[in-house]
């Protein structure tokens, strides 16, 4: 298993290194699948995305847009058979959870773990937390959630992820709000600005960064 959970991206080159540092053979010879399905429900300036996916053209080989909400499996399963990488960019949490067990893409996850790296982004790291924190997502980020909206994470850690770290745009995502929700859960929570990263090798978790971040418990 290799992750690279993020807050912002690839957005300096400490973090490129790292996500060097999972792959067996440098970053311009690896294909990457990249997965828009969470900024779907997302609505208004979409610049954070296509920043995403530019810094992805420069870095990797190729980049195919594969999205789970739209494709059948069959058809989303055979074109990221054939990437090395898996790259699931930022949204809403809870649509992505919603469309990750619907589509079954879990279930495909949990097959290809030991083959492929993961990078996720913001509600792309997040859902491979404990929990996403879906009941807190309007204190945290002003957005409301839709009763049909999935909770549930793929639970790959034992501890939870919060993007966007004292960032200007969540101005919620506080100390004192982010204490209080571990205390609330009873669960540990990482929380990374936009220059700081999780990297996970199989059972090693390494924090990574250029900013700031903060475990709360």
């Amino acid at each position: 298993m290799k992750l690279l959970l993020t807050s912002g991206g690839i957005s300096n080159k400490l973090i490129e290194k790292s996500l060097e540092s999972l792959a067996d053979k440098p970053l311009k010879e690896l294909n990457v699948a990249f997965i828009p399905t969470a900024s779907h429900w997302e609505e208004g300036d979409k610049s954070w995305l296509i920043t995403d996916l530019v810094i992805c053209l420069k870095i990797f080989k190729s980049v195919d847009i594969v999205d789970i909400s739209i494709l059948p499996k069959k058809k989303w399963k055979n074109r990221l058979d054939v990437a090395d990488v898996i790259f699931i960019e930022g949204g809403n949490t809870g649509f992505l959870s919603y469309w990750v067990y619907k589509s079954e893409f879990n279930v495909y996850l949990e097959e290809i773990f030991s083959q492929k790296i993961y990078v996720g982004v913001s509600a792309g790291s997040m859902i491979m937390g404990k929990n996403i924190l879906l009941n807190y997502s309007k204190l945290l980020y002003g957005e409301a959630t839709e009763k049909w909206m999935n909770e549930r994470s793929i639970s790959v850690l034992n501890f939870s992820i919060v993007p966007h770290y004292k960032s200007n745009y969540f101005t919620n995502i506080n100390d004192a709000n982010l204490q209080k929700i571990a205390k609330d859960t009873g669960e540990m929570i990482y929380a990374l600005d936009d220059n700081s990263v999780i990297k996970v090798v199989d059972e090693k978790i390494e924090i990574v960064s250029e900013g700031k971040w903060k475990k709360f418990e």
